[in-house]
C-alpha cells in the first residue's frame, strides 16, 4: 500500500492521510470517504505508513491541478490564512485525458489605434508588469484587443479579468466581433450548461481569449501569455470571505510564476499600483467633448436644480444617469419624537424601507419585517424617512414626470445577466431616458448619448472611517462622470458640501495621487502593510475575550503596531457579535510571523484589507 496526504476540497481542517494500492502522482484529484460522505480531494504528497489506521482512496480521477496553480494555492493558503484545501478548491482542474490543441487564430477585423494608444501598447509590451493609467473613454479596450491579437496569431492565449458587473453586453459584442468563437466569457451568472460549454472550449484549446471576474483567474488555460486586470482599483477583486484573497495581487504572483506579463488598467488607479508599478499615462478620449461640473451644496434630494436640468436634457432628446448610493426607497426610518432608528434584530444597522413590499429590509442579512406605523420604542412618535434611495427616486419621477422614462439600475432589479443585457439595450436604443442606480452605474458601461450625470451621497462616503475614503469617493465621481460626454458635451451635477475637495481633483486624478502620497507616507499602504483580525461569535463575551487574548499576545511580542482594537463599526451581523484588531507593519512578513504566533481559534485574518466596518 501507498500512503498520501490529501487536501479535502472545501475543508478548513488540516490534510488527512489515506491509502491506495498503486503509486499516484501529486496534485491528482481523488475521491474519499469522510464522516460517511464521499468527498473530493487533491493529493499533496506521498508519506510513510502512519501509526494509525487509514481509510482507502475510493476512486482516482483523470483530473489534476497544474504545478503553477498548486504553488499559487500554497501562496494563497500561507498569505491569506486559509487551509490549503480551501485554496485549492478555487481552481478548476485539468483533465489528463484531454489534450489542448495548438491553434493559430487570425483576427476577424482590423483594430486601429491612435498614436497615444500605440505608444501605450508598446509600453506594456516592454514590461513584465505595468499599469495603463487611462482617462475614461480613451480606449483601453482597443489596446487590450491589439495586444491579444498579436499573441493569438502566435497560438498564445490571454486572460482578461474584469469586475463582475463589468461583463457588459457591449464588451462581449466587441470581443466577439474581432475574435468570434475564440472568445469565451466566464462568470457566476452563467448557467451550469453554459459553464460546461465554456470550460470545454478552454480545456480543448479552442478558446484563445478568456474574460471574467476573479474566478476566471483559476481556470486551466494552457499557453497563457498575458493576464490583464482591468479596473484594477475595483474592490470586487478582493474576496470578502475565506480565502480573503485579492485577485489583482494573485494575478501578479501567477504572472511571475508563469514568467508572463501582467497588465493593470484603470482611469482611477489605486495609489498602491500607481506608486509600485511602471505606468503609461493615456489622456483624453476619442471624442473632444467637454464636461461642466456644477456643485450644489445640498443633502441627498431631488432639488429644483436637478429637476430643471433633467427637463432641459429631456427636451433636447438626450439621456441622463443619476447615482444614489442607497437601494430601496429610504436607507433609514427614524422616529421624529425620540430619534430612534429601526435596526435589524440580527445586525447593528438600520433597515431600509422598501415601499413596494411595504416592508423594512436589512441589506446585510436580508431579514425583513412589516413596515411599522408608529415608533416601536416610544410608541408615540411618527416615523420619518431618511436618506433617499433609488426606488424612491424612480417613484418620484414616475409620479411627477410621467413622460420621463426611467429605469432602476441596482442589485434589487438587475439581478441576472439577462436583465443587465435588456436594461443596457433599452437604454442604448433610446427607450429609456434616465438610469437611476447605485455603483453599478460606474462599472465600465458605455453610454453613448448621456449628456447629464447627477451624483448624490458622496459626502457620506467621504466621512467613512477608512484611510481610502478620499480615494474611493473621488474615483467614484470620476467613473460616473466618465459615463457622460462620450459624444456630446455634458453636465455633471454633484450634490456635496465638499466642493473644494472634489473640484480640485475631479479633472486631475494625477494631482490627487501625488497629494495622497504625502498624506499616507509612514502611515498607510503602499508605505505600510495592514492586517485586520476579525472575531465573530453569537456570544458577545466570547468574541471580545478572544480579541483581548490575541491583543495581549501581540503586545508581548512588540514587533508590530496595534493601530486599534475593539468592537467593529457594525458590531453585529446575522446574529454574531464582531470585534477586530488592526495591525500595521513595514513588512508583510513581520505581520504574517506575528499573526501565526498569536492567532486563536476565533481569529479570522484579512491581509491587505479593503473593508473596515
Amino acid at each position: 500500500m501507498y500512503y498520501y496526504k490529501l487536501a479535502i476540497i472545501g475543508s478548513s481542517q488540516e490534510p488527512l492521510t489515506y491509502a491506495y494500492s498503486k503509486s499516484l502522482d501529486k496534485n491528482r484529484l481523488v475521491y474519499v470517504e469522510l464522516k460517511s460522505r464521499e468527498k473530493s480531494a487533491f493529493i499533496l504528497s506521498q508519506v510513510d505508513k502512519p501509526s494509525f489506521k487509514t481509510k482507502e482512496i475510493l476512486e482516482v480521477s483523470s483530473l489534476y491541478i497544474d504545478d503553477v496553480y498548486f504553488k499559487t494555492a500554497k501562496f494563497i493558503s500561507d498569505y491569506y490564512f486559509c487551509s490549503l484545501a480551501e485554496a485549492v478548491a478555487l481552481f478548476v482542474p485539468l483533465d489528463k485525458e484531454l489534450t489542448c490543441k495548438d491553434k493559430i487564430f487570425h483576427i476577424q477585423d482590423t483594430i486601429t489605434l491612435s498614436k497615444p494608444q500605440t505608444d501605450a501598447l508598446e509600453f506594456i509590451q516592454k514590461h513584465k508588469l505595468s499599469l495603463i493609467f487611462a482617462d475614461t473613454g480613451s480606449g483601453k479596450t482597443e489596446i487590450y484587443m491589439s495586444y491579444f491579437s498579436a499573441l493569438t496569431c502566435k497560438g498564445k492565449r490571454a486572460l482578461l479579468l474584469l469586475p463582475e458587473i463589468s461583463l457588459t453586453p457591449q464588451m462581449q459584442i466587441r470581443f466577439e466581433h474581432y475574435f468570434a468563437d475564440s472568445f469565451v466569457l466566464w462568470h457566476s451568472k452563467m448557467t451550469k450548461k453554459q459553464k460546461q460549454r465554456a470550460l470545454q472550449k478552454i480545456l480543448s484549446g479552442e478558446a484563445m481569449i478568456v474574460a471574467g471576474p476573479r474566478s476566471a483567474l483559476f481556470l486551466p488555460i494552457k499557453n497563457l501569455a498575458v493576464i490583464v486586470v482591468d479596473e484594477e482599483h475595483d474592490e470586487s477583486y478582493k474576496s470578502s470571505s475565506s480565502p480573503r484573497y485579492n485577485a489583482r495581487d494573485v494575478a501578479i504572483y501567477m504572472g511571475n510564476l508563469l514568467n508572463i506579463p501582467v497588465v493593470l488598467g484603470s482611469a482611477t488607479p489605486s495609489l498602491s499600483s500607481y506608486v509600485k508599478f511602471p505606468f503609461f499615462r493615456l489622456k483624453g478620449g476619442y471624442h473632444e467633448c467637454k464636461r461642466e461640473f456644477i456643485y450644489e451644496h445640498s443633502r441627498e434630494e431631488i432639488s429644483e436644480l436637478i429637476q430643471n436640468a433633467i427637463e432641459i436634457n429631456r427636451d433636447n432628446n438626450r439621456q441622463a444617469i443619476m447615482f444614489i448610493p442607497t437601494r430601496a426607497n429610504f436607507k433609514y426610518i427614524i422616529c421624529d419624537n425620540c430619534g430612534y432608528t429601526i435596526e435589524c434584530p440580527f445586525c447593528s444597522v438600520g433597515m431600509s424601507l422598501h415601499v413596494k413590499s411595504n416592508a423594512l429590509k436589512c441589506h446585510y442579512c436580508n431579514y425583513m419585517e412589516p413596515r411599522p406605523q408608529i415608533c416601536p420604542k416610544c410608541t408615540s412618535g411618527m416615523l420619518e424617512n431618511s436618506r433617499l434611495g433609488t426606488a424612491e427616486a424612480i417613484e418620484y419621477f414616475n409620479k411627477n414626470y410621467a413622460e420621463l422614462k426611467t429605469l432602476q439600475f441596482d442589485r434589487d432589479t438587475i439581478s441576472t445577466q439577462n436583465r443587465l443585457k435588456k436594461a443596457l439595450k433599452a437604454f442604448n436604443d433610446g427607450d429609456i431616458d434616465m438610469l437611476i442606480g447605485t455603483q453599478m452605474l460606474s462599472k465600465g458601461h458605455d453610454y453613448e448619448d448621456v449628456t447629464l450625470a447627477i451624483v448624490m451621497g458622496l459626502d457620506n462616503m467621504l466621512q467613512i472611517p477608512d484611510y481610502r475614503s478620499r480615494e474611493k469617493s473621488l474615483a467614484l465621481l470620476i467613473q460616473i462622470a466618465g459615463r457622460s460626454g462620450r459624444r456630446h458635451n455634458a453636465k455633471v451635477i454633484v450634490q456635496s458640501f465638499n466642493e473644494y475637495f472634489f473640484a480640485k481633483y475631479v479633472e486631475n486624478f494625477d494631482l490627487f495621487l501625488e497629494d495622497e502620497k504625502r498624506v499616507r507616507k509612514d502611515l498607510y499602504p503602499p508605505y505600510k502593510k495592514l492586517a485586520r483580525i476579525l472575531f465573530a461569535h453569537k456570544n458577545r463575551d466570547k468574541a471580545q475575550e478572544a480579541m483581548y487574548e490575541m491583543t495581549d499576545k501581540i503586545r508581548s511580542l512588540a514587533e508590530v503596531e496595534i493601530v486599534g482594537f475593539g468592537a467593529s463599526a457594525i458590531e453585529r451581523i446575522a446574529g454574531k457579535y464582531r470585534f477586530q484588531i488592526l495591525l500595521r507593519s513595514d513588512k508583510s512578513t513581520t505581520l504574517l510571523r506575528v499573526i501565526k504566533a498569536t492567532k486563536n481559534s476565533l481569529a479570522q485574518i484579512d491581509m491587505d484589507p479593503v473593508e473596515f466596518s
